[in-house]
C-alpha cells in the first residue's frame, strides 16, 4: 500500500520531528534526496548521461521550498554541475543562497538553456495559481526541452486536493518529502506531477493514519477470494445482473462477460432483454430470477426502468449501481451499495457543472458518498473511491485508451463478482478498479482497445496478481 497525507498532517509531523533533531536537519535531508534524484536523471537510465558540465536552472521562491532547491543546487554544483538560480520571490532563503554561491553556483535574471529545471517556487502551503512573473517564467520553461523536477509539489497544484491554479508547473518528476501529498495522486494534480519520488526525511513515526491509500499488487492479492478445497458454486457467491435494455443490449452482455471472465464468483445469474445474446455467448450463466448474494444494476437500462432499480435495491444486498441506475437512487441507504458515476453523471447527481466535479474529484466523490451513504467510485484517469465516513483510495492502474465505450460496464461486472464473493463494498470497489485498469494495460500494450479486449485480458491480469505469472 502507498499512502498520502494532508498538509496539516505533514506540518504536525515536521514540528514533532524538528523538536528532536538539530536545527536545519530536515531541509538538509530533503535537499540531499532532491539532489540525488536530479543527478540520477542527468545520468540517464543507462548511466551514461553527463553530470559534470550539465546545466541546471533553479526556479527559487521565497519560502523553504526555495531553500530546498538552493541547497540541492549547492550539492549538485559540488559534483561539477553548472547550477544557476532564478530568484522569483521577494527574498530568498539566505543560508541556501549562500551555500549555492560558495559551491560555484550563480544567480541569473532570466530563463537560461538547461538540461534540467528545478521548480522550487511554491511549496505545499501555497494555494491558487502562480503570480504573473512566475507564470511567465514557467511558460518560457515549457518551450524548452529541459526535464522539470518539482520540489515536494508542482507549484500551482493544491497539495490537498489536486486542484490546479490557472498557471502551474507541469513536472516530469516530483520529489516529495516524507510522504506523498494527497494532490499528487488525485487528478488533475496527478497529471501535473509526473513521476512521484518520495524522499524519506524521518517523518514516518509522526504521521498517523493516511488521508489517502493507493492499492498495490500485493494488497489486491490479499483481497482476492481464493476458493478452499470445500468450496462449491454457492459458497463462492452468486452475482445477479440486471442490466441492458432493448436499446442497449450490449451493456448486459459486457457486464456478464466481465463477471464470467474474472472467475471470482461461483455463478452469474442474469435478468433482462440481453438474455438471448448472453445464453449464446455464455452457456454457464443462469437466466432468470433466483437467489443471489450481490447485484449489478443500471448499466444500459435506459431511462424508463426505475422500478427495476428500486426492486433490486429493496433486497438490501450488496449492489453496484451504475449508469442509468444512478438516476433512481433513494436518498437514504437501503443496504451496502457502490455507486460508479463518471464526472458527467456525478455532476447531474449533485446538480453542479461537470467542470466542478473534474476540478475537485476528491471533494465531489466524498460528497456523493456522504449524501447517499454509499461507497462512491468516481471514474476517471485516477478513479477515486470513498466511503461514507471519508476513507479514501485512488486507483493508479490503467491507460488513457481505457476511455472507451463499454469500459464502465466491464468495471461493474468485475466489482460485482468481488461483492458476491464476500468482499466489503470499499475493498470490492478498490480491487475491482485495480484489476480493471491492470487488464486494460495488458490489453492495450500501447495501442487502442475496445471493451471486450479488457474482458479478454481479465484472466491474465488476475493470474498475474495471484501467481506473478508473466
Amino acid at each position: 500500500m502507498r499512502y498520502a497525507h494532508s498538509v496539516e498532517q505533514v506540518r504536525l509531523a515536521e514540528q514533532a520531528l524538528m523538536s528532536v533533531v538539530p536545527d536545519g536537519a530536515l531541509m538538509q535531508r530533503a535537499a540531499s534526496g532532491l539532489a540525488q534524484v536530479c543527478l540520477e536523471i542527468l545520468r540517464g537510465a543507462d548511466g551514461r548521461g553527463r553530470v559534470y558540465g550539465a546545466r541546471v536552472l533553479l526556479l527559487v521562491g521565497a519560502g523553504n521550498n526555495g531553500g530546498d532547491a538552493l541547497y540541492a543546487g549547492a550539492l549538485m554544483a559540488r559534483r561539477g554541475v553548472q547550477v544557476e538560480a532564478l530568484l522569483l520571490g521577494s527574498s530568498a532563503h539566505e543560508a541556501g543562497l549562500a551555500a549555492l554561491e560558495r559551491a560555484g553556483g550563480r544567480v541569473r535574471q532570466d530563463v537560461a538553456k538547461a538540461d534540467l529545471v528545478v521548480d522550487g517556487i511554491i511549496g505545499i502551503g501555497g494555494s491558487g495559481g502562480l503570480r504573473d512573473e512566475a507564470a511567465k517564467v514557467v511558460a518560457d520553461v515549457r518551450d524548452t526541452d529541459a526535464v522539470v523536477v518539482a520540489v515536494d509539489v508542482p507549484s500551482g497544484v493544491d497539495a490537498d486536493s489536486g486542484r490546479l491554479g490557472a498557471a502551474h508547473v507541469q513536472a516530469d518528476v516530483t520529489v516529495t518529502f516524507g510522504t506523498p501529498k494527497v494532490g499528487l495522486f488525485v487528478h488533475p494534480g496527478a497529471a501535473a506531477a509526473g513521476v512521484v519520488e518520495t524522499v524519506d526525511i524521518g517523518l514516518g513515526p509522526y504521521l498517523g493514519d493516511a488521508e489517502l491509500e493507493v492499492l498495490q499488487a500485493d494488497d489486491v492479492r490479499r483481497l482476492l477470494p481464493v476458493p478452499s478445497v470445500h468450496a462449491h458454486k454457492y459458497t463462492r457467491g452468486v452475482l445477479g445482473v440486471a442490466a441492458g435494455s432493448e436499446q442497449y443490449t450490449g451493456a448486459g452482455v459486457l457486464v456478464v462477460a466481465a463477471a464470467v471472465a474474472t472467475g471470482l464468483a461461483g455463478m452469474i445469474r442474469y435478468e433482462g432483454p440481453s438474455a438471448p445474446l448472453i445464453r449464446a455467448a455464455h452457456p454457464e450463466v443462469v437466466i432468470g430470477p433466483g437467489q443471489v448474494q450481490a447485484w449489478v444494476v443500471g448499466s444500459g437500462l435506459g431511462r424508463g426502468l426505475g422500478s427495476q432499480v428500486s426492486s433490486v435495491l429493496a433486497e438490501r444486498l450488496p449492489t453496484v449501481v451504475d449508469a442509468d441506475g444512478l438516476r433512481h437512487l433513494p436518498e437514504h441507504a437501503d443496504g451496502p451499495r457502490i455507486l460508479t458515476p463518471h464526472a458527467g453523471e456525478l455532476a447531474a447527481m449533485l446538480d453542479v457543472a461537470r467542470a466542478e466535479v473534474e476540478d475537485d474529484m476528491l471533494a465531489s466523490a466524498r460528497e456523493a458518498a456522504r449524501r447517499w451513504s454509499s461507497v462512491a467510485l468516481l471514474k476517471g484517469a485516477r478513479s477515486v473511491i470513498v466511503t461514507p465516513e471519508g476513507r479514501t483510495r485512488v486507483n493508479t492502474t490503467g491507460v488513457p485508451w481505457l476511455a472507451t465505450a463499454g469500459a464502465g460496464d466491464v468495471l461493474s461486472g468485475v466489482i460485482g463478482t468481488l461483492l458476491a464473493a464476500g468482499l466489503d463494498t470499499f475493498d470490492a470497489a478498490s480491487a475491482g478498479a485495480w484489476l480493471h485498469g491492470a487488464a486494460a494495460t495488458l490489453a492495450s500494450r500501447g495501442g487502442p482497445i475496445a471493451a471486450m479486449d479488457i474482458v479478454a485480458a481479465l484472466p491474465h491480469a488476475i493470474r498475474q496478481v495471484l501467481h506473478g505469472s508473466p
